[in-house]
């Protein structure tokens, strides 16, 4: 499987009577078996105030590659898709409940992922050859 991109964005209201402006939006397309597919992963906005709870990390942007920063909002699809590669066949994820959202992020290994905003970043996409590569072994 080929990542290719990976971005998030807040919503925002379209009429004033939606709650748009609750949610984030975070994509990740890739291509697999020669198909691209993109898995859009719906989540409370709420959620961005609270990631230093279920990852390393203290403050956003996550992770910075020079020239390039990653929000913590573009990498939730990318860390859905890891830690569950059976969404690959969905095309949407909707998550409001935190203990749900936190469960993604649990045993992920964090030091992994800037590999996988580098490649994107030199327009390469990331190969990925095992979900597990990105998955903490306990022994």
């Amino acid at each position: 499987m080929l990542i290719k991109e990976c971005k998030g964005y807040e919503l925002e209201k379209e009429k004033s009577n939606t709650s748009e402006d609750f949610f984030n939006r975070s994509e990740v397309t890739f291509v697999e078996n020669g198909q691209e597919k993109t898995l859009h992963v719906l989540y409370v906005r709420y959620f961005d105030e609270l990631f230093q709870e279920f990852t390393p990390y203290n403050q956003d942007p996550v992770i910075n590659l020079g020239n390039h920063d990653v929000y913590f909002k573009d990498l939730v699809a990318l860390v859905c898709l890891l830690k569950n590669p059976g969404l690959r066949s969905r095309k949407r994820l909707y998550i409001n409940a935190k203990n749900e959202f936190a469960s993604y992020f649990q045993d992920i290994n964090f030091n992994k992922l800037p590999e996988v905003f580098q490649c994107i970043q030199q327009n390469k996409g990331f190969e990925l050859i095992s979900p597990l590569e990105f998955i903490l072994q306990s022994h």
